[in-house]
C-alpha cells in the first residue's frame, strides 16, 4: 500500500502557540468539506522547496466532526531535516499544498472500559483529536501530558476545552516527576493505554505495563519516528535494477523516492509496517517501533522510512 494520491489544500490560518509551535489550518481549495477523519488520524503533506520534495506525516488535532478544516500542530525542530523548518519559515496563509487523505494507525478501541492517554511533548497531537471523540461517546478516560516547565502553559491552554469534569493533567519536569508505574498499577481492568511521544517514553510505558501484567493488546503506541541520520551507504534495489546513494541526513525511503521508484509507505515514522521490505544482503540498523525483537534479530526485513544499513551496502527486494 502506498500513500493516497494527494489533493490540493489551502492554508487557511497559521497561529503561533509558542516560539517553536504553530497550528496550521487547511481548507479544501475548491470549497466544500473534507472527508470525516478518524480520531487519532494523520495526514501526509507533500512540501516542495524548489527541486526538493519533502513528505511529512502530521496528526490531525481538529475534532473529527469538524470537516470544514483540518488542523495540525508543528514543532520547529532544532535539527530539522526540512519539513518543520519549511512550514514555520516559508509557508503562509493562502498558500496551496498537497495533502493525502487522513489515515489512522492509532485508533481508539471501542471495547475499552477506560482510556488512559499519555503524551510526551509534541506527542500531545493525536490526543487532541481523541478528546472530543471520547467526550462525544461519553467514554471514561484520563490524560497525562509530560512537558518541560516552559511548555506547561501552552499544553494547559490546548487541553482547557476538554478539562472540565475530567482527569486531565500536565506534568512539568518530564518523566522524572511522573509516577508511571503507580499510574498503570491503579487502572481498572479493561483499561487501554495509548502513548505518543519520544521513543524512550513509549518504551517505558510498554515495558512497565508488561512488568505489571498488562496484555500487549491493551498497550497502543504512536511513533513519530526518531533520528534517521547516520553514515552514508549504498542501497541496491534488486527488482528495480538500480542503486541509490543514501546521504547521512537522508532516509532510505527518501533516497528511493528521489530515484523515482514507488515504495510502500504510510506513516513514515517506523510505526505502521507498510514499508517493511525484504533485506537480501547486508545488515540493517533497526530504528523502528514495528518489528519485534525476533524479527529484528532475524535480519530479513528493513523499514525503509527510518532504518539504515549497518555497513556500506545493502541489497533490498524492491
Amino acid at each position: 500500500m502506498t500513500a493516497a494520491q494527494p489533493f490540493n489544500v489551502r492554508v487557511r490560518e497559521i497561529v503561533e502557540l509558542a516560539p517553536s509551535l504553530k497550528r496550521f489550518s487547511f481548507e479544501p481549495v475548491h470549497g466544500g468539506v473534507f472527508p470525516t477523519p478518524p480520531a487519532g488520524g494523520h495526514v501526509l503533506l507533500t512540501l516542495r522547496d524548489g527541486a526538493r520534495v519533502m513528505k511529512n506525516a502530521y496528526s490531525l488535532v481538529s475534532p473529527p466532526s469538524e470537516r470544514s478544516r483540518y488542523d495540525i500542530i508543528v514543532r520547529l525542530v532544532a535539527q530539522s531535516r526540512g519539513g518543520s523548518s519549511h512550514l514555520h519559515r516559508k509557508v503562509a496563509p493562502g498558500d496551496v499544498l498537497e495533502m493525502a487523505n487522513p489515515v489512522s494507525l492509532f485508533p481508539l478501541i471501542s471495547t475499552a472500559k477506560k482510556h488512559l492517554l499519555i503524551g510526551g511533548g509534541i506527542g500531545i497531537t493525536p490526543m487532541l483529536s481523541f478528546l472530543p471523540e471520547l467526550k462525544a461517546r461519553g467514554a471514561r478516560f484520563e490524560l497525562h501530558q509530560l512537558a518541560t516547565l516552559e511548555e506547561v502553559p501552552v499544553f494547559e491552554r490546548l487541553l482547557a476545552p476538554y478539562a472540565a469534569g475530567e482527569e486531565i493533567r500536565v506534568h512539568g519536569g518530564g518523566r522524572a516527576a511522573f509516577d508511571l508505574a503507580g499510574l498503570l498499577a491503579r487502572q481498572p481492568l479493561g483499561t487501554h493505554v495509548y502513548v505518543c511521544g519520544p521513543h524512550s517514553l513509549m518504551e517505558a510505558v510498554a515495558s512497565t505495563a508488561a512488568a505489571l501484567g498488562w496484555p500487549r493488546t491493551k498497550v497502543h503506541k504512536e511513533s513519530f519516528g526518531g533520528d534517521i541520520t547516520g553514515l552514508p551507504f549504498r542501497a541496491v534495489l534488486r527488482k528495480s535494477g538500480i542503486e541509490v546513494e543514501v546521504g547521512e541526513s537522508q532516509s532510505l525511503l527518501e533516497a528511493i523516492e528521489a530515484a523515482g521508484v514507488e515504495a510502500p509507505c504510510l506513516c513514515r515514522g517506523g510505526a505502521c509496517g507498510q514499508c517493511a521490505t525484504p533485506l537480501v544482503e547486508g545488515e540493517a540498523e533497526h530504528r523502528d517501533d514495528f518489528l519485534s525483537a525476533e524479527e529484528k534479530e532475524a535480519g530479513t526485513l528493513i523499514m525503509t522510512c527510518v532504518s539504515r544499513a549497518r555497513g556500506p551496502r545493502i541489497v533490498i527486494d524492491l
